[in-house]
Parts: C-alpha cells; structure tokens; sequence
C-alpha cells in the first residue's frame, strides 16, 4: 500500500503507532511550525538619542516621539550619548533618562535602569500592557 508505520507517542502505555504516509505528514508538520513562526510578536526596538545638555524645547519633542512609539507596542531605548568632555556630564545625562522615565511612567516601565556602558547611557523601556 506504500504506507509506513509512524510511531506517534512512544512515552504512552502501550506506544501510539499510525499507518500513514510518512512524507505527508513531516510536510503538514513543517507547514504547522511555519504558520506558528509566522504567527509569534516581533519585537520593535526604537531608539531615542538625547545629549547631556538637551534643552527643554528638544526634549518634548523628542518625548512626544517616545510617547508615539510606546503607544503603537514598541519597546524604547533611551540613550545619552557623550562626545568628548561631555563625559563630565554624567549626573545630568541620568537626570534627563530618570526624567524621561518619569514622564512616561502611565505608558511604559522601566525595564532597564540608567546604566553607562561606553560612552552611552542606556535606559529601556517597556509598553505597559492594555
């Protein structure tokens, strides 16, 4: 009949075995997985760039942005960038991250505290759930 014998379960008592056709049912089980692949959330990384001497006006605009980005389900990654001596900065570039962090606690959490690394001052945020 060009079927085969698929065992199904082996864990159970007695094994599960099925007559069918072998090649059949790997391209259904591919094409399962696929469909579930397909399915999964990506998730959307945006970032936003502030220095440590962003003036008020600069950073509305740019929170107003950020607002955006965790209303459509983003995650957001702030950061301070220091160039040269600004490194000096350091306080007021966690200042402006702790801030941020502040304004847009109603519609996203902290995921990641302000950290240095190089020299950049992460902070991540998450979209609160509906």
């Amino acid at each position: 009949m060009e079927m085969d014998l698929v065992e199904i379960s082996p864990n159970a008592d007695p094994p599960v075995a099925k007559i069918m056709d072998y090649k059949k049912f790997v391209y259904e089980q591919k094409k399962r997985e696929k469909a579930m692949k397909a399915n999964a959330s990506k998730v959307v990384i945006k970032e936003i760039r502030f220095g440590p001497n962003t003036d008020d006006h600069d950073y509305e605009f740019k929170k107003n942005h950020a607002e955006k980005f965790l209303k459509e389900g983003a995650k957001l990654k702030a950061y301070v960038f220091f160039k040269g001596r600004s490194i000096i900065y350091k306080d007021q570039g966690e200042i402006l991250l702790l801030r941020l962090a502040q304004d847009l606690e109603e519609l996203g959490k902290v995921e990641q505290m302000p950290k240095m690394e190089g020299k950049r001052m992460n902070m991540f945020l998450a979209p609160k759930k509906k």
